[in-house]
């Protein structure tokens, strides 16, 4: 294999920027065929992208012989069955985040990596960006000193602009997301603090449905303890006036703060009373580093950037928080 040649499964809004069009665009990489159920949906979007393939059976993509790797972006309730349908056809599997509904699936997911002996990675693509690898940099270096605690606040209005569009709002809907805009954005965030401050020791967390705008609950409170002593407070509220919008996570150390938004590409760096600015520009198709990474893994070019089993502690995390 020297090329991968990519299907997609769920050809819906994530993959028309952030996504799709970056498998063109990295080496080594050719977007082959996109399937929907929606036949009409597939064939418009593989036109207006230029792919040569379209389907509407998940299973006839993944049989296609010109096809060797998939990509699932459907809604989580269906990756599990993508996934494993893929991994015991032999062909090796990028899946979005969520990466399922429960723990218990994501477990399911990387027994079966192991068990036909197939590549999995997930799209925690934020681990790729450079703004959110400067971050690292900086805690490697000691920037701030010794890490104390982490404060992270995501709190948003019942119609705010971070949160995809889709024509159904499936994200709210638990039976096919899992949860609700908690299960869709705190993903990121939370792998984050996996990829910075390593193992845990102990979660605890609560969750409720304040507004009743859905069924899902709209306010989630969770605490980790990692094993480096280092503890995360983190705070999500999906319900508040737009004037109270925020998306912040502060990394406070001996010797000052590391300040950045999850959703933004700028880091506010104090030590020691003086205070620094760094701004990057993040790429017009925010997951083409991670898919170049994925690329080279799936060629033995490179490591997993994501693997099953760190998307499974994710999963932990976030059952914990709103068991």
């Amino acid at each position: 294999m020297k090329t991968i040649k990519w299907g997609i499964i769920g050809c819906g809004d994530v993959t028309e920027l952030k996504s799709g069009p970056a498998f063109n665009k990295v080496e080594n990489s050719e977007l082959v065929a996109v399937m929907r159920r929606n036949s009409d949906k597939a064939e418009d979007y593989a036109k207006r992208h230029q792919v040569l393939k379209w389907y509407s059976d998940a299973q006839l993509m993944i049989n296609d012989p010109d096809i060797n790797a998939i990509y699932i972006a459907t809604p989580p309730i269906y990756h599990e069955e993508y996934t494993i349908a893929a991994l015991k056809a032999g062909k090796p599997v990028y899946v979005e985040k969520p990466v399922t509904i429960s723990e218990a699936s994501c477990v399911r997911m990387a027994e079966a990596a192991v068990a036909f002996k197939t590549k999995l990675s997930v799209a925690h693509y934020r681990r790729a960006l450079p703004v959110f690898n400067k971050v690292k940099e900086l805690l490697d270096s000691k920037a701030i000193g010794d890490v104390r605690l982490v404060n992270l606040q995501m709190l948003q209005p019942d119609k705010s602009k971070i949160i995809a569009n889709s024509e159904e709002n499936w994200r709210v809907d638990p039976a096919i997301s899992g949860g609700g805009l908690f299960h869709d954005l705190a993903p990121h965030q939370l792998d984050l603090m996996l990829y910075y401050f390593g193992r845990m020791k102990s979660i605890c967390g609560t969750s409720a449905n304040q507004a009743g705008f859905y069924a899902a609950d709209d306010i989630v409170s969770g605490n980790i303890l990692f094993e480096s002593g280092v503890i995360f407070q983190g705070l999500w509220c999906f319900s508040v006036h737009e004037a109270q919008t925020k998306d912040m996570c502060e990394i406070i150390g001996s010797k000052g703060k590391i300040s950045f938004p999850i959703f933004g590409s700028k880091i506010t760096l104090e030590v020691e009373g003086n205070q620094q600015v760094i701004e990057f520009i993040n790429p017009k198709h925010i997951q083409q580093p991670m898919i170049q990474q994925v690329v080279n893994y799936f060629l033995n070019l490179g490591s997993n950037p994501c693997s099953a089993e760190q998307a499974t502690e994710v999963m932990q995390i976030m059952d914990t928080f709103t068991r």
